[in-house]
């Protein structure tokens, strides 16, 4: 691999998931780096929901879209990642993405936080697709990512095993709390 950042290596997995025409969400739209892959890769046929609850990001996901020109099939919301199964329909998405934490030059006072997370990961879950694939980047620190974190990792690791493959990586040598990548996989 030449590129061992957590969003490369997530984008990787993206990249072998999403296939044109697909629905795709982008739980964390932050500054739309997840948001343009996805857009990109579902195509013009394809659909891509983004979710943040800062205007800023949704300002800097737009102009993100623009300068890739990619294809107009986003719809940009200013809304919490909870509220995701309002836009699409059970069993319906091929992948979604979550960036845990808060807006990379943003302010750090305004971060995800594990309640509405794991309710949002909870509805995500009843939205994909056999085979749909969820990403976690589990970003901690902070005043909440601790507990956001543990909260979140007992969330995942008790999901039903013949439904759901959880793959948990981790930066086994990397100081202050580097992020955590999950994989979620729908079996069933």
């Amino acid at each position: 691999m030449k590129n061992l950042q957590i969003i490369a290596y997530m984008q990787h997995f993206i990249r072998q998931q999403v296939m044109p025409g697909d629905i795709c969400i982008d739980a964390t739209m932050g500054n739309g780096n997840d948001t343009a892959l996805l857009s990109q890769l579902a195509g013009k046929r394809g659909r891509v929901l983004a979710f943040d609850i800062q205007k800023q990001a949704l300002e800097h996901t737009k102009e993100r879209l623009k300068r890739d020109n990619c294809p107009e099939n986003y719809q940009l919301l200013l809304e919490s990642h909870e509220n995701m199964d309002v836009y699409a329909g059970a069993e319906t998405v091929s992948c979604i993405t979550f960036n845990l934490g808060y807006l990379p030059g943003g302010d750090h006072s305004v971060a995800t936080r594990a309640d509405s997370s794991i309710r949002a990961v909870e509805s995500g879950l009843k939205l994909l697709e056999k085979g749909g694939l969820m990403t976690l980047c589990i970003y901690s620190g902070g005043d909440t990512g601790y507990q956001e974190r543990d909260e979140m990792l007992t969330f995942i690791r008790q999901l039903d095993p013949h439904k759901y493959l959880v793959i948990l990586s981790e930066y086994a040598n990397r100081p202050n709390d580097p992020p955590i990548p999950v994989l979620i996989i729908k079996l069933q």
